[in-house]
């Protein structure tokens, strides 16, 4: 992170976006809106999220620059688990742990890196903040299938899925308590929490047009245990599977601790650890599972290029085959 710029405004009621457009030179008014929406300015202390905030006279205005990434990432011999390729796309399956583009804290090590070596640099463009090729990304801790182009025309026919909302996708979670009803349709709207940039949170005003519309549809597979206190037929932990209609930042993760399920192993939405599973875990299948529970076991699209549908599904990864026979002892 570099140092962080701080203005002070002199007048009130100018758009926040434009007036440190006028105020900080080498920033465009485009960037600055993206770093406002990124959570990285504050007023007086406070969070502001909405670059078309008016400026409030004799304020303190602090705005956190983070690091560029690299402009051209270094191709990495990092083995790839490949579950189709031509010469215009790659399907793999990512492993947990991996990054998928650089960023502060993973320079190295990421999904672009291993792309570009194990593609002897044909990706179309990888490298930079929008990251051409990759079409749509997975959470580091989160393990599971994604694809990428290898094409300008496949970059693009790929991205006008994702926008449209056709891609099939279905992912695996394991949660704390089992949802009520056992299937169902979460739809809200989710934002980046006005108290900690890191997270995103559903939208709780009625009405409001902050944030992005959200639609998870879930389905409990199994259901193991019971909670304490709880109604008959509530587990104390289950296997859902979820199926994204929108693909928002932390989507599922927000959406099952929405409704009080919560991903085992998450260290951002899931508020601790079950200290009942933890008594009950005497072979620290889940003492020693460290990340969230969520796998992309499944990943459907039409070919941007030749038009026939693929499908492609992957099983759970050998932690969540552990965490699965733990919770089947319950």
């Amino acid at each position: 992170m570099t140092a962080p710029i701080t203005l002070v405004s002199t007048l009130k009621g100018l758009r926040l976006d434009r007036w440190m457009a006028d105020e900080i030179e080498d920033f465009s008014r485009s960037r600055l809106k993206a770093l406002i929406e990124d959570g990285r300015v504050t007023c007086n202390g406070e969070l502001v999220l909405n670059p078309a905030t008016k400026t409030v006279a004799d304020a303190t205005y602090v705005l956190e620059v983070p690091e560029l990434l690299a402009a051209d990432p270094v191709p990495e011999d990092i083995p790839l688990e490949i579950a189709f390729e031509d010469e215009h796309l790659i399907v793999v399956n990512k492993p947990a742990g991996m990054p998928v583009h650089p960023a502060t804290g993973n320079w190295t090590g990421t999904l672009v890196h291993a792309l570009l070596f194990h593609c002897s640099g044909s990706l179309s463009g990888i490298g930079g903040v929008e990251r051409p090729g990759i079409v749509h990304r997975l959470d580091k801790d989160t393990s599971g299938l994604l694809v990428a182009a290898k094409s300008d025309a496949a970059h693009h026919g790929l991205a006008e899925q994702f926008a449209a909302h056709t891609v099939e996708r279905a992912y695996i979670a394991f949660t704390r308590s089992s949802p009520e009803p056992r299937k169902g349709r979460i739809e809200t709207r989710i934002a980046r929490s006005d108290t900690d940039r890191k997270k995103m949170a559903v939208v709780n005003k009625a009405n409001s047009a902050a944030g992005k519309h959200a639609i998870t549809n879930y389905e409990t597979i199994a259901s193991y245990g019971r909670e304490g206190g709880a109604m008959l037929g509530r587990g104390l932990a289950a296997k859902v599977e979820c199926r994204l209609e929108t693909g928002r930042t932390h989507q599922i993760r927000v959406h099952m601790a929405h409704i009080g399920c919560p991903l085992l192993g998450d260290p951002v939405y899931g508020r601790g650890r079950s200290q009942k599973l933890k008594e009950l875990d005497d072979g620290r299948a889940f003492k020693d599972f460290r990340r969230q529970a969520l796998h992309a076991r499944l990943l459907g699209f039409i070919h941007p290029i030749t038009k026939k549908r693929l499908s492609f599904e992957t099983p759970l990864p050998k932690d969540m085959q552990k965490l699965e026979h733990f919770l089947g002892t319950l």
